[in-house]
């Protein structure tokens, strides 16, 4: 079996401009591995309509621009270039002219690139976003190989870029977080009690952690993650609870407070929601909870308590072999404070 594909371009008022064969599949049947398209053959259909797509918005654009928009008259190229431009499936090299502009208006500069207008950053935003997102998740150089898998990435894409532009999100997303507070309840509980009911409730678990410094092997700095999941409401059990994750270097971040508000309010975080903070009372983490939400309850985990208590439980066994009746005495206390917590 044949299988011709196109690719139609239709004008605003529904008229067929153009038609541009894409590409010819030569399909059999006889197997299972022969049903459908394969990998290669997606990201090929993939990469040829981005180009031709991408290639007529573009040529579309430059069209409107080689006309004045004050009077009409058309526009002088001064230069020619080429720009790359980066997106989810390929690397595209653009046609971009440098025009004059007309005298009828007197302006700040004698020529303009208007790609650049349309082009404001050489990578699409979609492909920063998976980049950032996967990047998030995993190494940037298992991301990068995810990436390759599934899409039709040029083979000189390399870890650096990744990280590169990851670290461009994450600054952009920097600079839009709003300015620290301390108390984040707002309102008053009058106030509260108007709202309309929340849908589901909060648990969040905070922890930290050491990291070892790259650059300076022997050092280590700490590191708070957390996981925040909305759960749903009884009358709402087909839907699945929605979860969020952050974290942060403590002795680097100045806005810890509001990075976890903004985790919380980004589902839609009301001041008459329940809230479940899990932690193990670390005192970096207690500051980080205060203040967030007046419905908040505060558990401590168990697994941190008793590994404290195990070590005063050494030292009490070590005491015995000195003071036996003292040690004793302090074992049997370290063991009620156990059963009463």
């Amino acid at each position: 079996m044949r299988v011709k594909l196109q690719l139609v371009m239709c004008s605003d008022e529904g008229q067929e401009e153009t038609v541009t064969d894409v590409m010819t599949l030569n399909e059999n049947s006889q197997r299972i591995e022969h049903l459908g398209l394969t990998m290669a053959e997606a990201k090929q259909l993939l990469r040829t309509l981005q180009q031709h797509l991408l290639q007529h918005q573009v040529d579309t654009f430059l069209d409107r621009c080689a006309t004045c928009a004050d009077c009409g008259a058309l526009r002088k190229v001064k230069a020619h270039a080429s720009r790359s431009f980066r997106t989810l499936f390929g690397t595209y090299k653009l046609y971009s002219p440098r025009l004059e502009h007309c005298d009828c208006t007197r302006r700040k500069t004698a020529s303009f690139r208007p790609l650049s207008a349309l082009l404001t950053e050489s990578v699409a935003p979609e492909l920063l976003y998976m980049e950032a997102k996967r990047s998030s998740l995993v190494s940037y150089g298992m991301s990068l190989e995810a990436l390759k898998d599934f899409l039709p990435l040029e083979v000189t894409l390399d870890v650096k870029t990744v990280r590169y532009d990851t670290l461009k999100v994450a600054k952009r997303l920097e600079a839009e977080l709003g300015d620290e507070q301390q108390r984040f309840i707002a309102g008053s509980p009058s106030e509260w009690d108007l709202l309309p009911r929340p849908e589901g409730a909060f648990t969040v678990g905070i922890d930290g952690g050491d990291v070892r410094n790259w650059f300076a092997k022997k050092h280590n700095f700490e590191v708070i993650v957390g996981k925040s999941t909305l759960s749903c409401r009884e009358d709402d059990e087909d839907k699945a609870p929605s979860s969020k994750r952050f974290g942060f270097v403590q002795t680097l971040d100045t806005k810890p407070k509001r990075r976890l508000y903004e985790v919380l309010h980004s589902p839609g975080l009301q001041m008459n929601q329940d809230m479940t903070f899990l932690s193990d009372g670390n005192d970096t983490l207690r500051k980080l909870q205060l203040e967030m939400s007046p419905k908040a309850a505060h558990i401590l985990d168990w697994f941190h308590l008793t590994m404290k208590l195990t070590v005063l439980e050494q030292y009490g066994k070590g005491l015995v072999q000195c003071e036996a009746v003292l040690g004793e005495e302090i074992r049997e206390q370290i063991e009620h404070l156990k059963w009463s917590l």
